[in-house]
């Protein structure tokens, strides 16, 4: 469940729900549509505003290979004087799309970059309930607890102070054992919590979600899902057009009254046991994650979840690793991508001294750019996690196989024939010969480090260094010769692209000559042998180079083509040619 403080009501702690273990079948909708494609992984960028986020997927995410990105709640929200601390946006007070991270046309924008991409949008949709406190939002809107003109009056909410067992008509801990009616129609630390079975309020949250989905939101991370009965949760799902990829936050709690596997029917889940048991092994003994999956107590079916190592409420409340854990939660997310259970998610959000700090943002609370220094977090850019997308894009559809656990610290395991990866959990390296279940060759690290030579009977002698990993994938190749310091090789780049009016074609990649990913570092082409585009760049000698051609249309947009990125090595002297066709 979501944390919340809600002054009015002096509620100074966060309220960390704890769900739990009940099956009941669900037909009033089949689940909404899977994340597509060979790319799953779904980078959690908490907090960022709309230009970063745009930044980001054109720089970043597409480049890396990530699917999909979760971006926070768009709608307006409270605005409350002081520190504005990070729950202010799980508040709504309208529905519009002017927020703490940007305005509505920010948004759009954001959302076009992002598919020019290749990256998928995921909206956080809080529509369990609206406010607790406060008159005013950061869209200037003016309100009261149970009152928003032009959005719901107070015949739009549940109050059963009676009904609720209690006077102050919120929910207490025994409730989520003992009532799935106190859980799901008395009021969440005094937000006020709508009455989802009504037609009305669900016409207008499925009006707001359907308005997300006309700007090209692909689906919906949807808050507090266990507060509204499936039922009601369905049936707002049902008036959403098209198949967005749906997965909810029902936390599991063992004996509750409400858990994840009522929700499963209607659409994924999150799997907050997943992020629990991690901490729990790499705090302890990684050695029997062998069969880490949907049999340990509490876990939801690996094609129905969407697990995380840690999110926004875990970090703050203990249960799960977070970037205050080093080196372990680097491994732990490592892990996460090599495994084989569920949709992965990489968490980045902002560093905190206290629960209920602010992300960065100017004096009026507005967040400012992310830019991976100054309190923001940003894992997505570590080397090694990027390395483990690709192996995990790689892998897809794999079982694990050739396990190994020759201590406490250390793992090893093969994805069938496509990819293996060793993990040391421990203070000292570690060396030993490995069945890797690969090809014999030699095969670039993934993670950074040296190259592994795989022998005819597929094992490898690795040494993995302490608190880190080794993963290679059949089509990475090496290892990389040294080269000569200064040499470079001229490269000729002919490309076959057709393209619109006013578009242009450049070519970018993972070396400063290519703009080190970064478009707007791209060479450009010549067009003058349309539909071939030239140019010819030099590279450094005998350097493994990764690279994709790009469009730039002439909104400033670019469209990148599909993946997988392009490779090869360069010679160590003389030229070399690539003749490519866009794809």
């Amino acid at each position: 469940m979501r944390s919340y403080k809600s002054r009015p009501l002096t509620l100074t702690a966060v309220l960390t729900l704890l769900p739990a273990l009940l099956v009941v079948p669900l037909t009033t909708r089949s689940a909404q549509a899977a994340p597509s494609g060979t790319k799953d992984v779904i980078a959690n960028l908490f907090t960022w505003n709309w230009n970063s986020v745009s930044a980001e997927c054109t720089n970043v995410l597409g480049p890396a290979g990530y699917g999909g990105v979760q971006v926070s709640p768009p709608q307006d929200s409270v605005k409350l004087s002081g520190t504005h601390s990070w729950w202010e946006i799980y508040q709504p007070a309208a529905y519009d799309l002017t927020s703490r991270m940007g305005s509505r046309a920010q948004f759009s924008s954001m959302v076009q970059a992002c598919h020019a991409a290749g990256v998928k949008v995921y909206a956080d949709a809080v529509i369990n309930h609206m406010t607790g406190q406060g008159a005013t939002s950061y869209g200037g809107k003016s309100f009261s607890k149970y009152v928003y003109p032009g959005t719901y009056s107070a015949a739009d909410f549940h109050y059963y102070p009676g009904a609720c067992g209690n006077s102050d008509n919120t929910i207490h801990d025994g409730d989520y054992t003992g009532s799935a009616n106190n859980v799901q129609r008395c009021e969440l630390v005094g937000l006020a919590d709508l009455d989802t079975g009504a037609g009305y309020v669900r016409s207008r949250i499925a009006a707001y979600l359907n308005d997300l989905r006309s700007l090209g939101v692909d689906g919906f991370r949807v808050d507090a899902v266990k507060h509204m009965s499936p039922a009601d949760a369905g049936a707002i799902y049902s008036q959403v057009t098209g198949s967005p990829y749906i997965y909810q936050e029902v936390i599991y709690g063992a004996g509750e009254a409400v858990q994840p596997s009522q929700y499963i029917g209607i659409g994924d889940v999150m799997d907050f046991q997943y992020g629990r048991y991690l901490k729990q092994k790499f705090e302890g003994s990684i050695s029997d994650l062998q069969t880490f999956g949907v049999t340990w107590g509490g876990m939801q079916p690996g094609d129905r979840a969407v697990t995380f190592v840690t999110n926004h409420d875990t970090e703050r409340n203990g249960s799960t690793l977070t970037y205050k854990s080093g080196s372990t939660y680097t491994l732990a997310n490592i892990f996460q991508l090599a495994w084989n259970h569920g949709t992965p998610q990489i968490y980045d959000g902002f560093t905190f001294g206290n629960n209920d700090a602010s992300p960065p943002s100017d004096g009026n609370g507005y967040v400012t750019a992310a830019n991976c220094s100054s309190g923001w977090t940003c894992l997505h850019r570590d080397g090694a996690i990027n390395g483990m997308v690709d192996f995990h894009n790689a892998v897809r559809g794999t079982s694990v196989a050739n396990w190994s656990a020759p201590n406490s610290n250390v793992i090893a395991f093969s994805r069938g024939a496509k990819g293996w990866v060793a993990i040391n959990n421990g203070g000292g390296s570690y060396s030993g010969t490995f069945a890797t279940g690969l090809p014999a060759g030699s095969y670039t690290d993934l993670t950074g480090g040296a190259s592994v030579t795989v022998n005819s009977s597929g094992s490898a002698s690795v040494t993995v260094p302490a608190k880190d990993a080794v993963a290679i994938r059949t089509g990475a190749t090496g290892p990389t010769p040294t080269p000569t310091p200064g040499t470079t090789v001229a490269t000729s780049f002919n490309a076959n692209v057709t393209t619109s009016f006013g578009q242009n074609v450049f070519v970018v990649g993972n070396v400063a000559a290519l703009g080190a990913w970064n478009p707007a570092n791209a060479v450009a082409l010549s067009s003058a042998t349309y539909p071939v585009w030239r140019a010819t760049v030099n590279l450094p000698a005998s350097t493994a180079v990764q690279y994709k051609y790009i469009k730039k249309n002439t909104d400033g947009s670019v469209t990148w083509e599909s993946d997988p990125n392009r490779s090869f090595t360069t010679p160590g002297s003389g030229t070399a040619t690539r003749d490519d066709t866009w794809r």
